[in-house]
């Protein structure tokens, strides 16, 4: 176990930290994480419309349908005005977040990443009727905006501001000798780079419209961004990120952020489609989602620490050991995990490093085969993180009983994964532990 350990620690860790490390890697997760309003928003306005739709047709409750049918109307507005426009709040949340990181201005980086968008998506729209089509030019389609412009937003978004803040770091600016207002003089500075650009990103443009005769968004769609989110409903791929994020969290790193841009962009693109589709009343596409490690494997936090506690509550005879259980229990509960992960410790404790790493991965297997299997929904509703486990998957399926039942099994599963690990370090614990303010001899 130790020279596990070591070769980790060795080889792995250092990659762990270079990567959390990576500027723009770090921006592109605070831009997901500053989106988040947009998403539980919408989210919660498809849990509302499923209610509605499951008082009425399941439980007969028509008059229940009825008062809350004006809330079904609010509902279907949020979504237009937070959902539907998903990449391209994204876009300009990405912008700013970089305009930050790299001490730029960030009203003009949030605004340059999201014309870069907008310049590099389609501007016609295909209208149906009685079988005949119909091209609407000079007009955007709104679906571009949603999920399936997540791929063409982080991309140019990226391109125009990396344009942006060469030119800014340069000085390219329209000298003036007036003395003017903070936010006249921001703007100023900001207008040379800024309108190099978004030339340089229209010229981009239009020489691929040019030479392929399609815009570079949907090529993007349909070659990288398709391909590579079928690819993430892969067994493999989806047992390989739950491995690396569970060793980056034994290590003290936040294995979720560390990874976010790669699982933001596969998995969270997939949830989005699954919510579009259950606004829509349509079968959801995709089987693995970004919820789906949420909602039935990662119980009380990253690692599915909350088993964890509920073992040493169970089989534990150490007295301190079972205080910072009392003390992890409320936050567990919430999906805050940093009072056992650090207290206990479970970072960096080769006792722990085998149920850490091996339970969630345990748990997303089962789970994954029981959705292939189609005896359990989808995960088609984002729930915020503090949701308590078994109530997060029966919302996050939207309503399906079935899906607290396979949480209360993975909870359990994960319990007797760590059992054994629990006995051992009560066992080593008097020999190894080191002073904590939690034991009876310090």
């Amino acid at each position: 176990m130790s020279r596990l350990v070591k070769w980790l620690e060795d080889y792995i860790l250092p990659i762990a930290n270079r990567l959390a490390q990576v500027r723009w890697l770090v921006s592109l997760r605070n831009a997901f994480i500053s989106v988040m309003p947009i998403t539980i928003a919408g989210s919660l306005a498809v849990l509302i419309k499923s209610l509605i739709s499951v008082a009425k047709t399941q439980l007969g409750w028509d008059t229940f349908a009825t008062v809350l049918h004006p809330l079904l109307g609010i509902s279907n507005i949020v979504w237009r005005g937070t959902f539907s426009l998903f990449a391209l709040f994204l876009a300009a949340a990405l912008g700013y977040q970089l305009a930050k990181t790299f001490e730029a201005n960030r009203l003009a980086g949030a605004i340059i990443a999201l014309a870069s968008f907008m310049m590099s998506v389609a501007n016609f729209v295909q209208l149906s009727s009685d079988g005949k089509t119909m091209t609407v030019q000079h007009a955007f389609d709104i679906s571009q905006f949603s999920t399936t412009g997540i791929f063409t937003a982080i991309l140019f978004g990226s391109v125009g501001f990396a344009i942006y803040v060469l030119c800014y770091k340069a000085r390219l600016i329209i000298p003036l000798k007036a003395n003017l207002p903070h936010a006249e003089q921001a703007a100023f500075d900001s207008l040379l780079s800024g309108m190099i650009a978004i030339f340089s990103i229209g010229g981009i443009n239009y020489l691929f419209q040019l030479g392929t005769g399609t815009y570079f968004g949907n090529w993007l769609l349909h070659s990288i961004q398709v391909p590579l989110i079928k690819a993430g409903q892969g067994f493999g791929m989806v047992i390989l990120v739950t491995l690396l994020i569970q060793i980056f969290g034994f290590f003290g790193l936040n294995g979720l952020s560390v990874l976010a841009p790669i699982v933001d962009s596969i998995w969270l693109t997939a949830q989005n489609v699954n919510v579009t589709a259950a606004k829509s009343g349509k079968v959801p596409q995709f089987l693995w989602v970004r919820g789906s490690f949420d909602v039935f494997a990662w119980f009380g936090g990253t690692g599915g620490t909350l088993a964890l506690i509920i073992a040493l509550f169970l089989f534990s005879k150490r007295s301190d050991y079972r205080t910072i259980a009392k003390v992890a229990l409320a936050p567990g509960i919430f999906n805050i995990n940093e009072p056992v992960i650090y207290g206990l410790p479970v970072v960096l404790n080769p006792v722990y490093f085998i149920p850490f790493v091996v339970a969630p991965i345990v748990n997303v297997a089962f789970s994954y085969w029981i959705t292939v299997m189609g005896l359990v929904n989808p995960v088609q509703v984002a729930v915020p993180s503090i949701v308590p486990p078994v109530l997060a998957p029966y919302l996050a399926c939207n309503y399906d009983w079935r899906a607290i039942v396979l949480s209360l099994l993975n909870l359990v599963i994960a319990v007797l994964i760590w059992m054994p690990f629990v006995f051992a370090a009560d066992k080593i614990a008097p020999v190894e532990q080191s002073k904590t303010y939690f034991n009876v001899e310090y």
